[in-house]
């Protein structure tokens, strides 16, 4: 039976190599999210208004190319009505954060793809891993043109940032790649006898994930509106717990998208509702022992939430204040990285069923 195993099994946890080749793709894309939300809340997404992907990669090299830079930001409507006041020193400040997020994509790129050839050529992947590695490439070079076309989004008229729509897309699209990535690496890390089968657990994690999800895109929209700024007051909207203007917009859909109060209110109260079901699925799994492992999942998935909203209210309290903004934003897009991080580790160890061959040493428990 163990010799059926080991055949069947394409992700052995022996692999540490790729595992660990893999872990530096996820922390490389925890950085390049962090780079992108420092570049968001210092306004700097718009100082590059060209894609070059090969010429691109170096700053501009002497006074003239700095001048030429800036002239061409200059024709844009965040420059004319927010920037006017820039000099080329400021802009240099802001051209640096732009610079540096499509610099360290390439790298990650360079990376993900230098392994890949490396381990191929050790004939460390079996061919069932070769579809997941290509899908893996291809989430990677979406995401890069969900990142263009949301800059280019910024640089029409009248608009001064980039859309929040757009900004909400990419952030999402690159938790997908950083969900995948970490999957990927936890086929190698953790052996079945670390996995636990129970499936009402398992699809109330799932339902964890997309409300989840949910909050992260309002989140998103939050930060590409400016909806803090609206009502930075806490725990009242505004002296309200239901504030006014929630429905100013026609037709009545368009609010939840598109009206900052809404998406405010909505983003708050997603965040009770999600503590609310995460505490319930804390206590369930609490019936579960014997697992290290699961354990630790357990603890900091309710920790790292209850951190999360209280980062979330500093956040908001502060949103006046740019310099504080700017370093308690991004240490909440950290977190919320981290929370889906947990809940993807936890969908691979509390499984809805086991797999014949490749879990079979899975254990059921029923609570």
């Amino acid at each position: 039976m163990n010799e059926i195993l080991k055949n069947q099994e394409p992700f052995r946890p022996s692999s540490r190599a790729v595992a660990t080749w893999l872990l530096i793709g996820v922390g490389m894309i925890i950085i390049q999210v962090l780079i992108g939300g420092i570049t968001r809340l210092t306004e700097s997404g718009l100082s590059i208004t060209e894609w070059k992907p090969i010429t691109g990669t170096l700053p501009p090299m002497n006074d003239i190319a700095w001048q030429a830079e800036f002239d061409r930001y200059k024709v844009t409507d965040q420059f004319k009505y927010v920037h006017q006041h820039f000099s080329l020193s400021e802009f240099k400040s802001i051209f640096f954060w732009e610079w540096f997020h499509r610099v360290w994509a390439r790298l990650m790129g360079l990376v993900f793809l230098v392994g890949f050839i490396y381990f191929l050529l050790k004939k460390k992947f079996k061919k069932e891993m070769i579809i997941p590695m290509i899908v893996l490439f291809i989430l990677g070079a979406l995401q890069g043109a969900i990142g263009w076309l949301m800059v280019k989004s910024g640089l029409v008229p009248q608009k001064y940032f980039v859309g929040h729509v757009e900004l909400a897309t990419h952030f999402i699209a690159a938790l997908g790649l950083l969900s995948y990535t970490l999957w990927f690496a936890l086929r190698f890390l953790i052996s079945p006898e670390q996995k636990w089968v129970n499936a009402p657990l398992h699809k109330l994690l799932l339902f964890i994930l997309i409300l989840l999800v949910i909050q992260l895109i309002y989140g998103a929209f939050m930060a590409g509106l400016r909806a803090a700024v609206v009502a930075p007051t806490w725990p009242d909207i505004n002296g309200k717990m239901i504030p006014s203007g929630m429905n100013d917009l026609v037709p009545l859909a368009k609010n939840f998208a598109y009206n900052p109060i809404t998406i405010h209110f909505v983003h708050r109260g997603l965040a009770w509702l999600l503590f609310a079901m995460v505490f319930f699925w804390w206590r369930k799994a609490s019936a579960i022992k014997g697992s290290r492992l699961l354990a630790r999942l357990r603890f900091s998935l309710l920790m790292l939430l209850s951190l999360q909203i209280i980062l979330g209210i500093f956040t908001l309290l502060n949103a006046t204040y740019p310099g504080r903004l700017v370093w308690l934003g991004v240490s909440h897009q950290f977190v919320a990285m981290l929370l889906v991080m947990v809940v993807v580790c936890l969908l691979f160890v509390v499984k809805r069923k086991s797999h014949p061959f490749t879990e079979a040493n899975a254990k059921i428990v029923t609570l």
